[in-house]
């Protein structure tokens, strides 16, 4: 049984670029840093890059969004015309990161379908956001790829394969005249190869995928009955998915039942990762409570625990951080999204009994900063990367700011386009 949701496509490649100059980082990495941003302004200088296609969200409110959207597109048209790109026909990219860690990411790129993807929380697709999206963030995203000639997005896709049966074989078939690309990224962002994968290949991958995604075995692999299964979850980049998604919503109203079946557009570029890559690592993203007034907080804490319950068998334990000392707290029948949905409801609603604001933070910053006067800290435990696709299943895409996967750098590269508008 072969795999029709994530599919080859053809890609667009730089034919002569200088590759360092191409390949920039997600545009909404560094937001707060606007001096990455204009080094890498001064890195790219006139050269072809990818950093004329999109809009750094950094500058987002320093610039009128239409009118860049506008010369996005023309930029995107003058590269066609003018000859930078070279097509890389019916095929995956089969890509190896070294991350400025030393790990190594492994990935698929190639064509996600969008009629099997849905972005709200209760969706119950194939294809589900891992995070609930922010309404805000989506009509920039939209502006940019609406009539788009081009896409390059920047979304990751997890796929559950403990096996490692989809990606993994690859390995052992690479062939130098295969190899795309071998370059440094810029800034600090590692290494990327990337080789071709297609014909036999590329069949294999398809054949793999579609075991990987048998309805039957997936109802036993979660024991989800009643419920449909999740194959496909975005780790990155939902937010861009979604926009995919609402342009191609639009898109597909002017086409007949025929054209909608190969529409460039119904389909969205993304690299496929297996969770159980061994450069995945989910780290907790805690709540620091700022400027309050600590002196019910443990108090308050442990009376909203208290009441705080659910049916599943599980056992989470969470510190707090205050006034200078540490308590545990042990909680039990909530899944891993539950639980952060109730420290988040705690820290809210503290705020707003007793004053201040919720950050989001990362490290041991929750822990450090939430003993100092005036703060307050939860930190949360890591969720095991088992718990991801039956808590999807089960509970709908995680709250905002559930889990980190890695840090700024270590985010994807703009590097490979396609064509989402027919000629």
């Amino acid at each position: 049984m072969k795999n029709r949701i994530f599919s080859k496509c053809d890609f667009l490649m730089p034919a002569e670029a200088d590759l360092e100059k191409w390949s920039v980082i997600a545009c909404d990495q560094f937001t707060s840093e606007i001096e990455y941003w204009d080094e890498v302004q001064k890195l790219v200088g006139d050269s072809p890059s990818t950093l004329r296609l999109m809009l750094p969200e950094a500058y987002l409110q320093k610039c009128d969004a239409e009118t860049e959207a506008e010369h996005i597109k023309q930029t995107m048209r003058q590269y066609i015309d003018e000859g930078v790109f070279q097509v890389v026909e019916s095929s995956f990219i089969y890509v190896e990161r070294i991350l400025p860690s030393g790990n190594i990411r492994r990935g698929l790129i190639g064509a996600l379908d969008l009629e099997q993807y849905e972005y709200s929380k209760n969706a119950d697709s194939l294809i589900r956001a891992t995070e609930g999206a922010v309404p805000d963030r989506l009509p920039p995203r939209v502006l940019n790829r609406m009539n788009a000639p081009l896409e390059m997005p920047h979304v990751v896709v997890f796929i559950d394969d403990p096996e490692h049966t989809v990606i993994d074989p690859i390995i052992y078939n690479l062939n130098k005249p295969d190899r795309l690309y071998d370059f440094d990224l810029m800034m600090g962002g590692g290494h990327i190869t990337g080789w071709r994968v297609c014909d036999k290949k590329a069949d294999a991958v398809e054949e793999a995928l579609g075991l990987l995604g048998d309805p039957e075995l997936l109802v036993k692999k979660y024991n989800i009955q009643g419920k449909n299964p999740v194959i496909f979850a975005v780790g990155d980049g939902n937010h861009s998915l979604a926009a995919a998604r609402i342009c191609w919503e639009r898109i597909r109203e002017t086409l007949t039942e025929e054209e909608r079946l190969t529409h460039p557009a119904r389909y969205s570029m993304v690299e496929l990762v297996n969770i159980h890559d061994s450069s995945i690592i989910f780290e907790s993203i805690d709540r620091l409570i700022l400027g309050t007034d600590t002196s019910r907080f443990f108090e308050e804490a442990h009376a909203y625990f208290a009441e705080v319950s659910g049916e599943e068998d599980t056992s989470y334990t969470i510190e707090l951080h205050s006034c200078g000392r540490m308590e545990e707290i042990t909680i039990k029948g909530l899944n891993i999204a539950g639980l952060i949905t109730a420290c988040g409801h705690f820290a809210r609603d503290y705020t707003k009994e007793f004053g201040g604001n919720v950050d989001y933070v990362h490290d041991n910053a929750a822990a450090e900063l939430g003993v100092q006067a005036g703060n307050a800290g939860i930190v949360l435990p890591a969720m095991k990367k088992s718990e991801l696709f039956p808590t999807i299943i089960r509970s709908g895409a995680f709250p905002r700011k559930s889990f980190s996967i890695g840090t700024a750098r270590e985010k994807r590269y703009y590097l490979e386009c396609r064509r989402i508008k027919r000629k």
